[in-house]
């Protein structure tokens, strides 16, 4: 695939089977994570994969944050946070360690995560794998990141998802460069 068609075609993938990406596949997507933009070199990303019975066990961490916050949840409730890990054969948690340095603040940092989840998808896509970003309030809660093993000056983004495209591909809704860009004139 053309890089420049893939990056006008890529599309989130709610929908996730079996089998998830090989370990050949991984190492490509996360050798293109790794050339995200990164401001003083300072590699403030980590990625966890999640497979297997581990995505259980993130279901557990899932449940128990939120009940913290909602300690009278229902059982079906309950249920479906414990569910929402099993939605993918394959997760990336978005770590990052944020780095004290006098020229990059805190939110380049981030972003420079962020950037890296961006390389991820779009590797992912050209692979012909599906992948979605998922965050949410369990996604944010402190409970979460315990349960993740994350230092205090560690931070989740989100979790990428990763599988074999299910069900029919989204249609891309035609979008115009002109309603999004303008010229600045000072």
């Amino acid at each position: 695939m053309e890089l420049l068609q893939g990056l006008q075609q890529r599309v989130s993938t709610p929908r996730l089977t079996e089998p998830g990406p090989d370990a050949r596949q991984l190492e490509q997507i996360f050798q293109a994570a790794l050339r995200a933009p990164d401001h003083a070199r300072l590699r403030p990303w980590r990625f966890l994969t999640i497979s297997g019975e581990a995505r259980h066990a993130l279901g557990d961490v899932f449940a128990r944050a939120a009940l913290e916050d909602q300690p009278d949840l229902a059982p079906e409730a309950i249920a479906r946070f414990k569910g929402l890990p099993l939605r993918a054969p394959l997760l990336v948690a978005l770590v990052c360690k944020v780095k004290e340095h006098p020229k990059v603040p805190d939110i380049e940092q981030q972003l420079s995560v962020a950037a890296a989840a961006q390389n991820i998808l779009n590797a992912a896509y050209a692979l012909g794998l599906g992948a979605m970003w998922r965050t949410g309030a369990v996604n944010y809660h402190p409970a979460t990141a315990r349960g993740l093993g994350l230092a205090e000056d560690e931070q989740l983004l989100g979790f990428i998802y990763m599988g074999t495209p299910g069900g029919s591909a989204k249609k891309l809704e035609p979008l115009e460069a002109k309603d999004y860009v303008m010229a600045w004139e000072g």
